[in-house]
């Protein structure tokens, strides 16, 4: 199922509670934005986690759906509240009490892209603003809590695996020297969004598959983990950020050599964090 928001890919029976997303996967590029934008169309694809969807794609064959986003994070970051927008990119804006994410450029309508590089030359207005959260933002929500609801409701649980990608030179500073830098960082806002045995057990699948794991450093989930991370209800959230270079060359926004080798190690995590969603069957009678 395609929509203007999204991509929804179902199983034709979903058999785990495990539910997957990418957010920031989107690659709809308009000519309008593209026109609007001071950068060039691989300047701007920046701060997109190419390949993302093509890398979690498989989870519907394993049972569980997978929610991918249309439009570029550049365009609408979909990882931020509705409501976190930018007086310097957006016209008519209040200036709210102190964010991070908006003081960076990094708000609902992004002013940035990766290295701080400005995305327009002024400001956008305020009924453009609106038109893409309303047009965008609130239907891959709208959706993506539909599927957690679902999921509980037939599971008892929900787990919302979110993938996310990290340039390699995120995690230079994040490692002790002569320690290995991290491949793979899990984010559960320091166990507020998750229950530990379910990060501890997501954790345990990369380390087996021979990936390097770190937690909540540099990145511990934002807007997303933060709203679907309800363990108290039943309903955990775990942002998994992973290592571009480990399947992409950044400079040029492509797959590298290592691209079909990686998808295939991934599959086999997949697969295998899909079945810690899957209800144990009864013993069979004696």
């Amino acid at each position: 199922m395609t929509t203007d928001a999204y991509t929804l890919s179902l199983p034709d029976v979903q058999t785990t509670h495990m539910v997957f997303a990418s957010p920031h996967s989107g690659r709809a590029y308009t000519r309008a934005f593209l026109r609007r934008s001071m950068l060039d169309e691989l300047q701007i694809r920046s701060s997109e986690d190419a390949f993302m969807d093509r890398l979690v794609g498989p989870v519907a064959g394993f049972g569980a759906p997978f929610l991918a986003a249309t439009m570029p994070r550049a365009f609408l970051d979909l990882n931020r509240a509705s409501d976190e927008l930018d007086p310097a990119v957006v016209e008519g804006v209040r200036r709210p009490a102190h964010n991070p994410r908006i003081a960076s450029g990094l708000g609902v309508i992004p002013r940035v892209v990766a290295n701080g590089r400005a995305i327009y030359s002024g400001k956008i207005g305020a009924a453009e603003a609106e038109r893409r959260i309303s047009q965008y933002w609130h239907p891959y929500h709208a959706r993506l809590r539909q599927l957690m609801d679902d999921t509980t409701r037939a599971f008892g649980q929900a787990v919302l695996v979110d993938f996310h990608s990290m340039p390699h030179e995120a995690v230079q500073s994040v490692s002790a020297p002569g320690l290995p830098r991290p491949e793979v960082v899990l984010g559960d806002r320091f166990g507020a969004s998750a229950a530990g045995h379910i990060v501890d057990r997501i954790e345990t699948i990369f380390l087996e598959a021979g990936l390097k794991v770190s937690r909540n450093a540099p990145f511990a989930g934002a807007y997303i983990a933060q709203t679907y991370g309800r363990p108290s209800r039943g309903q955990h959230a775990v942002q998994i950020e992973i290592d571009r270079a480990l399947y992409m060359n950044e400079q040029f926004v492509r797959p590298n050599g290592n691209f079909d080798s990686f998808r295939q190690l991934m599959a086999r995590v997949l697969r295998e964090i899909a079945e810690l969603g899957r209800p144990a069957l009864p013993l069979a009678a004696e």
